[in-house]
């Protein structure tokens, strides 16, 4: 399977894994909108991919230049439809899971657990402490 850009290799796999078909993507260049002025308005650097399987449409317009924009475009359709296929396997949703649980609150119990053997540690680096 030849994309039409050069994608880094882990990109590359994941299509591959997926069974992605470079002809199965449609590719639109659109102009672009929103804050950069004239230049914006003008060219015709924003890119669209849409999946025709899955059914995915994405738009990328975060460089000024066509290129990058595809390359990127190319990325996000591919974590895309991995997170589609795979769902809570996926590395995104994998990612985000982890981030969540490290952000969440201590439950009650484990904290009050948590304190209690803090307070046994200093127990014993207190005992340790010379009388004068």
């Amino acid at each position: 399977m030849d994309f039409p850009i050069e994608l880094p290799a882990k990109h590359l796999d994941l299509a591959n894994e997926l069974n992605i078909d470079p002809s199965d993507i449609e590719e639109v260049f659109t102009k672009g909108g929103g804050p950069g002025g004239q230049k914006v308005n003008k060219t015709s650097s924003c890119v669209e991919l849409f999946h025709k399987p899955t059914g995915i449409t994405v738009r990328v317009q975060r460089h000024r230049e066509q290129s990058r924009n595809r390359t990127s475009a190319y990325k996000l359709l591919i974590m895309k439809v991995e997170e589609k296929i795979r769902g809570k396997r996926s590395e995104r949703a994998k990612r985000i899971f982890k981030l969540r649980k490290q952000k969440m609150r201590r439950s009650r119990k484990s904290k009050e657990k948590m304190l209690e053997q803090k307070h046994r540690r200093s127990d014993i680096k207190e005992g340790r402490k010379s009388v004068i």
